[in-house]
């Protein structure tokens, strides 16, 4: 699959001007190659709103769905370091979910990326999954380099914030994912989504990002 791994972490977040330096200093100093040492993880990827909400969006691949519920997992969360405690504690509008790659066509990532959110009926999983795979192909669009699903796990997906314990209708939210290689190439592909009419009243939000940077397991120090 394009998309390392089964599994991913998806995080999104607004912050305050006021912090947004020291936000960012952390995310590209500290976090994102934190969380890729964790056993299991395999890479991550930052990204900046071109067209969204909101702003920041963060996705991070694990081999397997099991590794974002795993004792490594776990302790990399209750042992945040001070920088991290103090960054998160500011986040606004936090999106988080822990979710399962159930389809990814094409091959590569791109330098912008469509994102869909999309809530699916109590009912009919399998059948919105199957309408989804006939829509998620690159290979005639010019532009585009990979599609992806992503499925939430509804218990797992809760914010880190201290509002973690409300009630979330979205906990339970899907996410298609549109890896392009310009933010110009996403609409059009996009509404394939968002202007279906057996689709696009499942449509929460949709937006497009540009990468900001990657980083792998493999880029990592070896210490």
């Amino acid at each position: 699959m394009p998309i390392a791994g089964q599994g991913m972490l998806l995080t999104s977040m607004d912050i305050d001007s006021l912090h947004e330096a020291e936000f960012n200093r952390w995310y590209d100093r500290e976090h994102l190659e934190e969380r890729v040492a964790i056993d299991g993880f395999l890479e991550a990827r930052r990204y900046v709103a071109h067209d969204g909400k909101p702003k920041y969006l963060s996705l991070y691949s694990t081999a397997t769905f099991e590794v974002l519920e795993s004792p490594a997992y776990r302790k990399a969360l209750a042992n945040q370091t001070d920088w991290s405690k103090a960054n998160i504690a500011r986040f606004q509008n936090m999106i988080r979910g822990v979710a399962r790659i159930t389809i990814s066509r094409g091959v590569g990532r791109g330098a912008a990326l469509g994102i869909i959110r999309l809530r699916p009926p109590a009912e009919g999983a399998n059948k919105l999954r199957a309408a989804l795979r006939e829509q998620l192909d690159p290979a005639s669009r010019d532009g585009i380099i990979s599609m992806h699903l992503l499925e939430n796990d509804p218990d797992l997906s809760k914010p880190l914030t201290p509002d973690a314990g409300k009630a979330d209708a979205g906990a339970g939210d899907w996410f298609v994912l549109i890896d392009a290689t310009d933010v110009g190439a996403v609409p059009a592909v996009a509404a394939g989504i968002t202007g279906n009419a057996a689709l696009k009243a499942l449509v929460v939000t949709s937006g497009v990002y540009r990468l900001l940077w990657d980083v792998a397991k493999s880029d990592l120090p070896r210490g």
